[in-house]
């Protein structure tokens, strides 16, 4: 399919942005990178988007191939929208996007939406190298997960994974935007009490054991 605009520069910077440099692409990624999601669920998480608006840039990133669109099968029978390989690539951009804009949240807006899901990506940074598996992360907010380590790349879905996960842990936003932007650690916020690491299974002990000081006798 053509691309309806182009900055027609031959460079691998402007090649990227004429693919996905249109206002709400990135964020309709960010929303697919937590599974396949249907158009209404969709609409429902990216507040401020029109009808029009969110139909146009998903038929522009279909015919990109950043995207496809199949049928659940019944008892379902909705359709859903899912990133293909060449989608999933763009983690890595946006985990790069929220390092940088991390330091520019601060306090959120009176106008802000807010949704749980929207903190894995900056979390998953503070997460790898100190837990290895599927982390679900409970927030006032709501909930998400997030795998790390194993057969392929980090990644993140919404709401609670589909096992049990290995590691839950339970905290809030404010902690999130401090981990996101480099303010405390992990670590650190275990110690503090800003999270708490639920569950007596192996997993959630040796993560205690990791982070929390050991007693002096």
């Amino acid at each position: 399919m053509p691309r309806r605009r182009s900055y027609d520069q031959y460079c691998a910077s402007a090649r990227a942005l004429d693919v996905v440099g249109d206002r709400w692409t990135l964020l309709i990624v960010r929303e697919l990178l937590a599974g396949p999601r249907r158009y209404t669920d969709l609409h429902a998480d990216l507040p401020g988007v029109s009808t029009d608006m969110l139909a146009g840039r998903l038929k522009d990133m279909e015919g990109a191939a950043l995207v496809t669109r199949r049928r659940l099968p019944p008892p379902a029978s909705a359709y859903v929208y899912e990133l293909t390989p060449r989608g999933r690539e763009l983690l890595p951009v946006l985990r790069a996007l929220a390092e940088w804009g991390a330091p520019e949240l601060e306090e959120p807006r009176p106008t802000d939406a807010v949704r749980a899901h929207w903190f894995a990506i900056p979390l998953i940074g503070a997460l790898e190298g100190v837990v290895t598996g599927v982390v679900q992360v409970i927030v006032d907010e709501g909930d998400f997960h997030v795998r790390i380590g194993g057969d392929g790349p980090s990644s993140y879905g919404d709401g609670p994974p589909a096992d049990p996960a290995d590691v839950l842990l339970r905290t809030d936003s404010a902690t999130c935007r401090a981990l996101a932007g480099g303010e405390v650690t992990l670590a650190e916020a275990v110690r503090d009490g800003r999270i708490e690491v639920v569950g007596d299974g192996p997993p959630a002990g040796e993560l205690r054991a990791r982070l929390l000081p050991v007693p002096v006798n």
